[in-house]
């Protein structure tokens, strides 16, 4: 504990952002950073609240609750009050192996199972977070650290995701070889094709990599296991295979006029966008364009949302984001969402926030279902047909949609982005491999030991778990890791 009274003596203060009317002008990360003082007193409204809930990462009903990773919170907020930084540091490391990622795209569960968030705001923990790990690289703390001796055994990791990556980082300090296989032409996964600059610089994450490549993992891009590489040659040439190729089949919409032109699956869109500004600042035009044009968003998460983002970046005409709940309340339910659940409360998000100052209102339509696209004379979308919804659960708990009458509605569209969701995980490898899949035809392997039904095979990950947060990707890297250890050593002393 920093200080008895710090919960009572301090508001819960956030850095602020940059001005939603500038950052959208550019492409970099709108965050800024409190000064040492600043985050001393923001580690003082930590309290001695007996059972940190915040670092006791569980999934209830609600959503998850608390640290997937575990994190040591109430230790580096004492570590940041007393201006122990590169303790801090080691605490934070001991957990998780990415917290430049996780303190920059986390919803941080920790924030809302926060003890004091019972009483008040809760603790400022996703920022703290980051400004350590981003201390600890600029003062020079963090440095390759390769194993002391190599165990003779070689792991194949599918995938450079975080799920990935945090397992070849675990097994990687256990001694093994590990190669990590990626289709696309940049390491990284989803963190970066799939999370958009302005919340994740890329250059953040090279920097990780270009560490894990110091300390002996070996990187192979442009090679997609399955189709460039058969899954059998892994099986033959590695003790030991590990899946992590993520949730990556896009859930798809079945509404009259789906074929017209300018309708786009959300990744196709935002992958687009990233590459092409990775590649050539835009320059190269090997993009979707949503300038000057009307957009609609279908899907209120966090992909929709970075649709939105990237289309006010693009200079769009107008934005809309559709969802089909209904506007959360300003204040947690008490009753439907007691702590620690995560809270389902109304808020703006960094696109919402964006639109809003561009617009002068939420981009958000809510309750909203899409009936029909209807196209022009070339084929092209020119505008979407929607009906208001009412949500309902019946008896066994089964949510049930149905339409209010006299609530239809006709929206101009040139430009159409579906982002609804994934399915699971593509097929390819898990067919060749003859792997078993569970009934929502993720990989089939036990929580806790993340083997499969193949010997030697095992999978993490949106792979396993299905579409998932980064931070349960990183978890489920690290625990997978142990398994595999395991596996090859009969032992582990990985944490």
């Amino acid at each position: 504990m920093s200080t008895p009274t710090g919960f009572m003596d301090y508001k819960r203060e956030l850095p602020a952002d940059r001005d939603p009317l500038e950052r959208i002008k550019d492409w970099e990360e709108f965050h800024k950073h409190f000064n040492e003082d600043q985050l001393r007193t923001q580690g003082a409204r930590c309290m001695d609240c007996g059972t940190p809930y915040c670092h006791t990462g569980i999934e209830l009903p609600g959503g998850a609750s608390g640290c997937p990773v575990n994190n040591l919170i109430p230790e580096w907020n004492n570590l940041i009050y007393r201006g122990l930084w590169r303790e801090a540091l080691e605490r934070l490391h001991k957990t998780n192996n990415f917290p430049e990622f996780t303190g920059r795209v986390c919803p941080a569960p920790c924030e809302g199972s926060c003890t004091v968030g019972l009483i008040g705001d809760p603790v400022t923990i996703k920022s703290i977070e980051q400004s350590i790990i981003d201390k600890g690289f600029d003062e020079g703390w963090v440095v390759p650290q390769p194993p002391q001796m190599r165990t003779g055994r070689k792991v194949a990791v599918v995938g450079s995701g975080p799920a990935g990556m945090a397992c070849a980082a675990q097994l990687n300090k256990a001694g093994h070889s590990v190669t990590v296989y990626e289709r696309a032409d940049r390491i990284g996964g989803l963190l970066v094709y799939g999370i958009p600059t302005m919340k994740l610089d890329k250059k953040i994450v090279q920097r990780r990599v270009d560490l894990l490549e110091a300390e002996g993992v070996q990187f192979v891009v442009n090679t997609e296991i399955g189709k460039d590489v058969p899954a059998q040659q892994l099986m033959d040439e590695f003790d030991a295979v590990v899946l992590c190729g993520g949730a990556t089949k896009p859930r798809e919409v079945d509404i009259e006029g789906r074929e017209l032109g300018g309708i786009h699956k959300a990744m196709d869109y935002l992958n687009g966008t990233i590459k092409s500004y990775l590649d050539s600042n835009l320059t190269d035009g090997n993009y979707i364009s949503a300038k000057d044009k009307n957009v609609i968003v279908i899907g209120g998460g966090d992909t929709g949302t970075d649709c939105v983002a990237t289309a006010l970046r693009h200079g769009c005409k107008s934005i809309t984001q559709f969802g089909t709940v209904p506007k959360a309340p300003l204040e947690r339910d008490q009753v439907r969402n007691p702590w620690p659940q995560f809270p389902n409360v109304y808020t703006l998000d960094y696109a919402q926030e964006e639109a809003r100052a561009l617009y002068g209102q939420d981009p958000r339509a809510f309750s909203v279902l899409t009936k029909k696209f209807v196209g022009d004379e070339n084929g092209n979308v020119k505008e979407l047909h929607t009906v208001r919804i009412e949500r309902t659960v019946d008896e066994t708990g089964r949510r049930i949609y149905k339409e209010i009458p006299g609530t239809e509605e006709v929206w101009p569209a040139d430009l159409v982005m579906i982002a609804i969701g994934f399915e699971g995980p593509e097929n390819t490898i898990i067919e060749q491999l003859g792997l078993e899949q569970d009934r929502r035809t993720n990989v089939k392997a036990e929580y806790g030991k993340y083997r499969t039904s193949v010997d030697k095979v095992f999978a993490a990950g949106d792979m396993r778990r299905g579409q998932s947060l980064v931070v349960w990707a990183i978890n489920e890297g690290r625990e997978a890791a142990r398994e595999v250890d395991r596996f090859l050593m009969g032992t582990t002393m990985l944490p």
